[in-house]
């Protein structure tokens, strides 16, 4: 199955370039990069040279519904809302990575996002594709909003302990840090060298895109609104999030019930990764790989729970995730093409 995919130049196109190249079943078709249209991929990417050997095009969604059976679009948020429509219209399955689609309220969208929001039409058709949650939707869809990274590394680490109503959801703190990845590939002073080695720093407190989407999430799954206090932070390294959440418990539970409760939740998701009792994973142990890997942790002085969530942004928090919804999209093993080893060091 042809893949194409839009806005080719990104971290996450080029990872879902990199992950579509050892799967049995999907193929790089068409790359559209409007900005760097009739010029070499391995110009932008020069460790392609010999490898993927493509031409760059512009966007034009006749010629890409004919030339591929499915499409990535990894465009920045604000642009895909427009390119997606054109492309269902004419019969392709989409999944989004950008935030388009992901909120359902077109007000919410327009005040976090800063931009004009999807039609009715187009939200209404997008499914959630929080992969272990969403599995039986994301099967009969057309249109994924793919999940931010932040939100698929904080809903896998909570959802388990609020759905079972042990937890007080007034009571959630989320302290975020993402490595420079998560900024992309453009020049900004955020994510200049002098500016960030060496360095550790909080950034869109109270505004950050990606609060609105948990609390959809977390609504969603638990029927109770839920508002949390969401703090992110930039870390001097390339890949890599961690999440850390405190929940205070509604009653007394100790580790090891936390633990066997999260692992009876995943036990059918080989993708996430429950740490043994007393152990807690760092990003380095999923770097290139599409685990999530979660660590918990119960005060009994403070009858807190502590849950430590793992991912790579670029892969389970973007082109991993993406590639397991096509793979439920087409019926396949969910693990297809998804099963490396993480890369350590």
């Amino acid at each position: 199955m042809k893949a194409a995919i839009i806005g080719g130049t990104g971290y996450g196109a080029i990872e879902l370039i990199r992950l579509i190249q050892n799967h049995p079943y999907l193929e790089v078709g068409t790359v559209v990069s409007n900005s760097q249209a009739g010029s070499d991929f391995s110009d932008s990417y020069p460790h392609l040279s010999n490898i993927v050997n493509l031409t760059l095009e512009k966007f034009n969604a006749e010629k890409i519904s004919k030339e591929n059976e499915i499409v990535f679009l990894a465009t920045p948020s604000g642009v895909s809302s427009s390119l997606a429509p054109q492309l269902i219209d004419k019969g392709i399955k989409v999944i989004d990575l950008s935030g388009d689609f992901r909120l359902r309220s077109q007000t919410e969208y327009e005040t976090w996002y800063k931009h004009s929001a999807p039609t009715e039409e187009y939200l209404s058709k997008a499914v959630y594709g929080l992969s272990e949650i969403y599995a039986e939707e994301i099967k009969g869809a057309t249109l994924i909003a793919n999940p931010g990274c932040y939100p698929t590394a904080t809903s896998l680490g909570l959802l388990p302990i609020l759905k079972a109503n042990l937890a007080d959801s007034k009571s959630i703190i989320i302290d975020a840090k993402s490595g420079v990845s998560g900024a992309g590939r453009g020049l900004s002073l955020t994510s200049h060298y002098a500016e960030i080695n060496e360095n550790l720093k909080a950034y869109k407190l109270g505004a950050h895109q990606h609060i609105p989407e948990i609390e959809q999430v977390l609504k969603d799954e638990t029927g109770s609104l839920i508002t949390v206090s969401f703090t992110t932070h930039l870390v001097p390294m390339n890949r890599g999030i961690m999440i850390t959440a405190y929940v205070n418990l509604t009653g007394k539970i100790s580790t090891s019930e936390v633990h066997d409760l999260y692992s009876e939740f995943y036990k059918d998701h080989p993708f996430v990764r429950i740490r043994p009792e007393g152990t807690y994973p760092a990003t380095k142990e999923v770097q290139g790989s599409n685990y999530c890997d979660i660590g918990l942790h119960v005060d009994p002085r403070t009858n807190r729970l502590t849950i430590i969530s793992v991912i790579d942004n670029l892969v389970k928090g973007a082109a991993g995730q993406a590639i397991q919804n096509a793979n439920l999209m087409n019926n396949w093993d969910i693990r297809t093409g998804l099963d490396s080893i993480p890369m350590y060091p």
